[in-house]
């Protein structure tokens, strides 16, 4: 099956696709949770529940009159690895870690996947990185390998945005975790649906120019030991997110750098279920810093205003 998070008609819930249309859970078996963590947390028959409603040919719309959200917007935890292919650590100048490097991105940074990412005012290094993503699906703490797949609820891919000179000024987390820069989705496959995880292909294309190409079988830890590992200090939840790591190719490792810029188009590409997403790259005005009616503690919008129901806008190229 493929969750998915969505708005419509000014709600936002949880359904499945189904080819070019998504079952509305809401519609469907109005019981179940409309939040994909609290539907995690409900387990199996959650499960079940949905995958009967498959069936229902009337709670049905067509993904071209939704807008996709992140499938899951707010995890408890959104947890990643710093080097986790040997091309990415050759190009990093960085040596294989023996054990997982993991660390945190604040989950303020998810973005619907086709969202746009806003590059930042004050920098022009701005990167990309395509990571696949696990979703945990049952509450779990000091598991082994082999327990790994039990807890396991699904998998996505993320984009794990950096702003690489922020990224070193002190090699903290500062350069990561902008607001928009991490796109997630386009929805959930569940973890039955995908046979083999260890080897699967992926790419990343900005504007048709393929920069990174890899299989999942190259990590250097595997998402099994990323998840042990972390479970042997932190409690994992359902609709926690585990990004696990890039492959070789990210802007800053190139000659010459090609970082992103203003209007590109941004295609992911990886699992044969999850498609592919797009979102386009855009500057933040200078007004969209600082405190004002659109930037404040009671929920104003840090950004000029784009109601992103509208769907994914097109801009024209400004360079050749």
């Amino acid at each position: 099956m493929k969750l998915a998070t969505f708005t419509h008609a000014g709600w936002t819930r949880i359904g499945l696709v189904d080819g070019s249309e998504i079952v509305d859970l809401a519609a469907a078996v109005p019981d179940l949770p409309q939040e994909m963590c609290a539907f995690l947390r409900a387990g199996q028959p959650a499960l079940d529940a949905g995958r009967n409603a498959l069936a229902n040919r009337s709670a049905r719309l067509p993904l071209s009159a939704v807008w996709l959200e992140a499938p899951v917007q707010r995890p408890g935890k959104l947890i990643t690895i710093g080097v986790n292919y040997r091309e990415h650590a050759a190009e990093a100048g960085r040596e294989t870690p023996p054990h997982p490097p993991l660390n945190f991105r604040l989950v303020t940074c998810i973005n619907a996947p086709y969202g746009d990412m806003w590059l930042p005012s004050k920098s022009v290094q701005f990167d990309y990185e395509l990571e696949f993503t696990t979703v945990i699906g049952r509450r779990c703490r000091g598991i082994t390998r082999a327990q790994v797949p039990l807890v396991v609820g699904g998998y996505t891919i993320f984009n794990d945005g950096s702003v690489r000179d922020y990224q070193r000024h002190i090699h903290n987390n500062l350069g990561k975790s902008w607001e928009t820069h991490g796109p997630l989705g386009p929805w959930i496959v569940t973890a039955n649906a995908i046979a083999t995880p260890h080897n699967l292909e992926f790419r990343t294309t900005v504007n048709g120019d393929v920069r990174q190409h890899d299989n999942t079988g190259n990590m250097i830890h595997d998402w099994e030991k990323m998840i042990e590992y972390a479970s042997t200090a932190w409690t994992l939840e359902p609709g926690d997110v585990i990004a696990t790591g890039t492959c070789g190719g990210v802007a800053a490792g190139m000659q010459p750098l090609f970082y992103l810029l203003v209007c590109d188009l941004f295609v992911q590409l990886t699992m044969p279920s999850a498609v592919y997403f797009t979102h386009a790259a855009r500057y933040a005005a200078p007004r969209s810093t600082g405190l004002g009616s659109r930037c404040n503690t009671l929920g104003g919008n840090m950004f000029p205003y784009h109601d992103h129901r509208e769907g994914p806008r097109s801009f024209p190229r400004k360079y050749a």
